[in-house]
């Protein structure tokens, strides 16, 4: 029996499956076969449960390849889609609209964070530290080019976090980035929440 836990805004969530059953996916809908896919759809099948959820529509130059990258580079199971239009996606629970608007995809202005240029406009996720450990991997073995390369900030001291930027073939930022200690995410000064 393997059991999905996880504390979401104080609230306790828990989903257990039989891991001898082949495939435990079709209870959640999914069409993914692998065990990995799996355990991303049990996380976004709990998180979905809940409201709100976040929902962003960006712009893309290729529909395509959109779906390549957020569906087999990022794992975001499809949702519906107008053909030539849009595309939504579940990026671990929460709804992303890839929409067809070439003229809309613009060079993103950069800033500077500790000394580095990141991409002002982006979006992204908090992740758990193994979780972006696992897509850091993944996203190398896919060969996907960093915006900014994987790294540690504030290594060894209370806000300690992961962080690395990418681009989806359209240009489109996203930042993936975990705190070791959660209760740090939202903190005002390093010394909070220790």
């Amino acid at each position: 029996m393997v059991r999905a836990q996880r504390r979401l805004d104080g609230i306790h969530l828990c989903y257990q499956f039989d891991e001898v059953q082949p495939d435990p996916a079709p209870r959640l809908g999914c069409s993914y076969r692998h065990r990995d896919l799996c355990r991303i759809h049990v996380r976004s099948f709990l998180i979905t449960s809940l409201r709100p959820r976040f929902h962003l529509a960006f712009p893309v130059d290729d529909l395509e390849a959109a779906r390549r990258f957020y569906g087999e580079v990022l794992l975001c199971p499809e949702g519906r889609e107008d053909p030539g239009h849009w595309i939504d996606f579940n990026l671990h629970g929460h709804q992303i609209v890839a929409h067809y608007a070439p003229e809309e995809c613009a060079a993103v202005k950069a800033g500077t964070v500790d000394g580095k240029s990141v991409p002002v406009r982006h979006f992204g996720l908090l992740m758990e530290w193994s979780e972006w450990e696992r897509l850091r991997d993944r996203l190398i073995d896919h060969k996907i080019e960093f915006a900014l390369e994987p790294y540690i900030r504030f290594e060894g001291q209370a806000g300690e976090q992961a962080t690395m930027f990418v681009r989806d073939p359209s240009g489109n930022a996203l930042e993936f980035k975990s705190f070791r200690d959660d209760r740090m995410v939202f903190a005002k000064s390093l010394g909070e929440g220790t």
